[in-house]
């Protein structure tokens, strides 16, 4: 009876996100995703550029001489992306600041996609325990939002290179920020994500040596399955799937699915904590 509640409750909420998604067109975008690379002009072109930047230990690396520029005021942290898009507001990263007054611990949190609000509670909670807890805006979200959008369209989308910039933006902000939290004495560093965020605090604590603890609510192995089959992006597999098969999409989001820096993730030196819901429909337990 309650998970018949539950079900019925989940599926309204998912009909009311849908108001504002429509389906968009299929883009390779091959040199957005890709530093350096030139126009693909195939599936199959895009696909051998993703296996390579997948071999590129560095692709998820800061940009270089980027840790400078951050300004904090009143509880809040300001600093420039490291990679620039053509949405201005984007370019600048924000990030709600709750002191646990040591410098003992601190925690980034990473939000879902569409979050509304930064999650306040969680934040009081563990600042209570002695935890710094550190909300960052993840990319085209709260003060980056795209002006006129209505929801994250550019952070996940059937634009398979603008995909990979965002989710690849939002590690290299994480990794900035976490180097910027280091320089001001936190002695041990966490990360949290939730859903989409999973995946970017996912990838984050698989290149970062500084990360110590990861936790992953609601995730997956593969970012592409996640998307051909949650509830929450079905107009983005209505605009993939007449363009590509599922095969093909994860190999070229290759680079963004975590079950390929398992190794990574599985180091001696990282707590990792994994939580699955069984009747999540946005992120199905079984990926």
């Amino acid at each position: 009876m309650l998970h018949s509640w539950l079900d019925h409750w989940d599926e309204q909420r998912a009909r009311r996100g849908e108001e504002g998604k429509k389906a968009t067109d299929f883009v390779l975008d091959a040199e957005r995703a890709f530093p350096g690379a030139k126009k693909a002009a195939s599936i199959e072109e895009f696909c051998v550029l993703a296996d390579s930047v997948l071999a590129d230990p560095a692709f998820f690396d800061e940009p270089s001489g980027s840790g400078q520029g951050f300004e904090r005021e009143e509880g809040w942290l300001r600093f420039p992306s490291g990679i620039s898009t053509d949405i201005e507001a984007n370019n600048v990263v924000w990030a709600k600041i709750t002191e646990s007054g040591s410098l003992d611990r601190a925690m980034v949190v990473f939000h879902h996609w569409n979050a509304s609000a930064r999650n306040r509670q969680i934040a009081n909670f563990l600042s209570l325990l002695g935890v710094t807890v550190v909300e960052i805006a993840m990319p085209y979200h709260f003060e980056r939002s795209r002006p006129g959008s209505a929801h994250a369209d550019y952070m996940l989308s059937p634009n398979l290179g603008r995909t990979i910039q965002s989710v690849r933006q939002g590690v290299c902000d994480g990794r900035k920020l976490i180097a910027w939290l280091k320089s001001q004495g936190y002695r041990e560093i966490s990360v949290l994500g939730m859903s989409l965020g999973s995946w970017v605090a996912g990838l984050v604590a698989a290149h970062d040596p500084a990360v110590t603890k990861a936790s992953l609510f609601l995730t997956g192995g593969s970012l592409a399955d996640m998307v051909w089959t949650g509830r929450a992006t079905r107009s983005i597999r209505d605009s993939l799937e007449p363009e590509i098969e599922l095969t093909d999409l994860r190999r070229a989001w290759g680079p963004l699915n975590l079950e390929n820096y398992a190794h990574s993730l599985a180091r001696s030196d990282l707590d990792l904590h994994v939580v699955l819901a069984k009747r999540d429909k946005v992120v199905l337990p079984e990926l």
